[in-house]
């Protein structure tokens, strides 16, 4: 009986051959999840089957000499277990760690990596680099958004904030809809370097824009706008704030961080779509803040707002579409051309499984990475 166990290592220069930065391929692998979402045929973590993931919290104080403590600069690790089935069927996790001072040692902020694993056995099949995954599928959320709920001929599209989530959700974005010709790009501020390299990447890749504008203000980055592209990570109640009257009709508003908009005009004249519902239910058990009349707090994050008003009353949970229903054509997503449509995107394994797959098979195919070997015949079995 065969008992050796094997299992291929893909660092980052693998993940690159293995085409991990196929924006295309990677929207439409990212489609084929949502579906199997939809479907039910998904597990994430915890008894609701929909847990981002689990987190290791710091304390703020300990008498334990050394003990890392929580601080302002994001110290964070985190794992997030999935089942993805469909032609997938294997389980996976993505683990992390993070830490806002990585970038004075040259280090990005988060350092990821993806285990994937034989459903059956529970061997693993593969162990990869996974910052370039993770971008790539946070992107392509965005993307396959466009794909199905963007106003016809959409023109001009705008990124709020210019880091590696909209830099990948630009790609995603401009793989699927081909009608795009002016950019607008928001960063921290005018001068901004990121923004400013964001524009430069956009001029020479995509020579359809006609016109690319680095914005001076929220509001330049939201008027006369088809698709907004929201992308960024800031402190609880920093986070951007749009004005209703900016809103073009028709528009599509796509959130994958925390975005402020009017309570009202959320609930009454845009129409809402989230990647799973369920998640942002069990969101608002873990990070839903009061304050001191215990009354809710805003949180930014639009999925759990629109929760938080099927709690309240305020609208019925059929009112809220799912992406996967869309895709599968079971729900019917834009039906109009003035039609605003706001989309809450979370970060799901399920996708960092998906799309760890679709490299995984490439490189086996290709004989790209490194086989290493756990045992020929295991010590204690």
């Amino acid at each position: 009986m065969e008992t050796k166990v094997e299992f291929l290592f893909l660092n980052e220069k693998d993940m690159l051959e293995a085409g991990v930065l196929d924006a295309g391929k990677c929207v439409d692998t990212v489609g084929e999840v949502m579906s199997l979402l939809s479907a039910g045929d998904y597990l994430m973590g915890g008894k609701a089957h929909n847990d981002h993931g689990i987190q290791l919290i710091f304390p703020k104080q300990s008498d334990i000499v050394g003990f890392p403590k929580e601080d302002s600069r994001d110290r964070r690790f985190m794992s997030m277990p999935a089942y993805l089935g469909g032609r997938f069927h294997l389980a996976g996790e993505k683990w992390y760690g993070s830490n806002g001072r990585n970038s004075e040692k040259g280090l990005p902020r988060s350092i990821l990596m993806v285990t994937l694993n034989d459903i059956e056995t529970g061997q693993p099949l593969a162990y990869m680099s996974a910052n370039l995954l993770s971008a790539m599928r946070t992107g392509a959320m965005p993307g396959l958004s466009a794909k199905y709920l963007a106003p016809k001929d959409a023109k001009v599209l705008s990124l709020i904030g210019a880091g590696v989530v909209n830099k990948t959700s630009l790609m995603a974005i401009m793989s699927k809809v081909k009608t795009i010709e002016v950019l607008k790009i928001k960063g921290s501020s005018p001068t901004s370097k990121t923004a400013a390299e964001l524009a430069e990447y956009a001029r020479e890749n995509y020579q359809q824009l006609k016109e690319i504008v680095i914005c001076k203000d929220l509001s330049e980055a939201v008027i006369d706008v088809d698709i907004v592209c929201e992308g960024v990570s800031v402190e609880p109640r920093k986070w951007p704030v749009i004005d209703p009257a900016w809103v073009k009709k028709g528009s599509l508003i796509i959130s994958s961080g925390t975005l402020g908009l009017d309570y009202e005009f959320t609930k009454n004249n845009i129409t809402k779509v989230v990647d799973n519902l369920g998640m942002y239910e069990e969101y608002i058990n873990v990070y839903q803040e009061y304050d001191e009349n215990g009354n809710k707090r805003p949180t930014g994050v639009p999925g759990m707002e629109y929760a938080n008003m099927i709690i309240a009353g305020d609208i019925k949970k059929e009112d809220v579409q799912h992406l996967g229903a869309i895709v599968r054509g079971i729900e019917p997503g834009r039906t109009s051309d003035d039609e605003i449509i706001m989309i809450s995107l979370g970060g799901m394994p399920i996708l960092d499984v998906g799309w760890g797959y679709e490299c995984y098979m490439k490189a086996l195919k290709e004989g790209i990475g490194t086989k290493l070997k756990l045992w020929d015949t295991p010590f204690m079995a």
